[in-house]
């Protein structure tokens, strides 16, 4: 890892600062929430890709807020890690907003309920643009009790947004979404409180840098990571994930599984990269995560409804976000540009699928997988894009999946661990199994059940395809993100 010169600078306000301002805009002036609501995507998506660019060139920066220094005042830092990951916000966030305008419109075209969509999405804007502030400032926040603020706003908006259809199934969800979520949230807060009795400070970087096994910082470890393992959803804690996810509304599923989760996931990595810990319980994630990659696999080939196979494969998919931590003992940071890249690339990618799966929702009806056949002389666009992200979800070249499975098989050879190359391949099959199930019925010719007369917006169509070539543009590209990473 490079270690450049640490720099001060403002730009770290505006990705939070912007769709900050877009929630409370969108909330005041209600008529005008689609316009609002789009603008401040493109600007916080310009801004969260600028800063990337600024950290790339200039190295990492931090800014303190009022010129408050720690421990008084709030102060943010980005390096690599913390770009990249605003920057996959940007990309999936800005595609989902696209998406949103065209799928509340066509919701409303095609529906005699025109006061509840159109008052579902005004909630929408206002909640997706404050989930959007919360996680760019847990991302770029650099205490911890501030963290624990973005974590809870992240769950609260995250929650309200899963209720948004108003329809028991997802009213249940989300209510069960919101007690695991204010569990892991206490065990969070109280984490904090032991680190702060332990070292006297909320600054992040300054208990890393200073981090020992004493009782007090292995039971301030042990609550934040229970916390934070509740909220990722990690096997054998993700019972709330599948109908949270898959009986919300469309936008929402993509922002979900593509965003949400890789907020827990991305603090449990900035508190568990160390290598001290390593060597004490460096493979209790592992084995979770590996547990997680085979049962999401094995529920999601069970199967009936698309959106419910999409979910469970999230399941399967953040196993591989924890099953790889052993790798990052290694000095040559292959182990951790596996991990991010395969969290950007399957941001992409599952937000493509989610996506698509909502447009095949809205035209058929129905998401029956076997009932799905002919859609795609429907909707050719959603169907190409729904197969392009199966490419990255099933590690196939030249995607960004296949990038980091190859990464992650590399490493884990390098360092002897054949256990967990040969898991890597295994999970990639069972991919393969449960995917080509549901692509074979969405490229299947006969035509069965459709919705007669049913109008999709254009944008719909081609945000998910957007998403889904980008995912696979990541295999090609993939020395400039790993070059964002080593700025650290």
């Amino acid at each position: 890892m490079t270690n450049p010169a640490l720099h001060s600078s403002a730009w770290l306000i505006w990705p939070v600062a912007a769709p900050l301002t877009g929630a409370l805009l969108t909330f005041l002036f209600k008529d005008h929430s689609r316009r609002l609501g789009l603008f401040f995507a493109a600007l916080s998506s310009g801004l969260g890709t600028a800063l990337a660019w600024q950290i790339l060139g200039h190295g990492p920066a931090h800014y303190a807020l009022g010129g408050w220094q720690p421990p008084l005042g709030i102060a943010l830092r980005a390096d690599g890690p913390a770009a990249l990951m605003v920057m996959m916000t940007a990309i999936t966030g800005l595609a989902v907003s696209i998406y949103s305008g065209g799928y509340f419109q066509s919701r409303r075209r095609n529906s005699k309920h025109h006061a509840l969509h159109s008052a579902q999405e005004h909630a929408f804007w206002s909640l997706w643009l404050l989930l959007w502030a919360a996680l760019n400032g847990l991302f770029l926040s650099n205490d911890i009790f501030n963290i624990y603020v973005s974590l809870e706003l992240v769950t609260l908006s995250s929650v309200g947004l899963t209720a948004l259809s108003g329809k028991p199934p997802s009213l249940v969800a989300a209510m069960r979404y919101l007690l695991v979520s204010l569990l892991g949230s206490l065990s969070f807060l109280l984490g904090v409180g032991f680190f702060y009795k332990a070292y006297g400070t909320l600054a992040l970087t300054a208990i890393i840098n200073s981090l020992s096994l004493s009782p007090p910082t292995s039971m301030a470890l042990a609550l934040i990571s229970i916390g934070l393992l509740l909220k990722s959803a990690l096997f054998p804690f993700h019972f709330w994930l599948p109908p949270a996810h898959a009986n919300a509304l469309t936008p929402v599923s993509a922002i979900l599984s593509g965003l949400v989760i890789k907020g827990s996931w991305y603090l449990f990595y900035r508190f568990w990269h160390v290598e001290l810990i390593f060597t004490a319980v460096g493979l209790v994630p592992a084995i979770l995560g590996g547990a997680a990659i085979i049962w999401g696999a094995w529920q999601a080939f069970a199967q009936q409804r698309l959106k419910m196979l999409v979910a469970y494969s999230t399941v399967a998919q953040i196993g591989y976000l924890f099953v790889a931590f052993p790798l990052l003992a290694e000095t040559s940071g292959q182990g951790h540009g596996a991990l991010f890249y395969f969290a950007i690339s399957h941001s992409c990618a599952k937000g493509a699928m989610f996506l698509a799966a909502g447009t095949f929702f809205l035209q058929m009806g129905h998401d029956r997988i076997r009932d799905l056949a002919g859609v795609r002389q429907l909707l050719p666009v959603s169907s190409f894009a729904f197969g392009l992200a199966a490419l990255t979800i099933m590690g196939l070249p030249p995607s960004g999946g296949f990038i980091a499975k190859y990464l992650y098989i590399n490493t884990a050879i390098n360092q002897g661990l054949w256990w967990l190359a040969l898991l890597i391949l295994l999970g990639s099959g069972l991919s393969a199994a449960y995917i080509f199930r549901a692509v074979s019925a969405i490229l299947s010719p006969q035509l069965l059940r459709i919705r007669p007369a049913l109008v999709v917006s254009a944008s719909m169509q081609w945000s998910a395809l957007t998403l889904a070539l980008i995912s696979l543009l990541l295999g090609i590209i993939a020395p400039l993100p790993l070059a964002l990473l080593e700025v650290s």
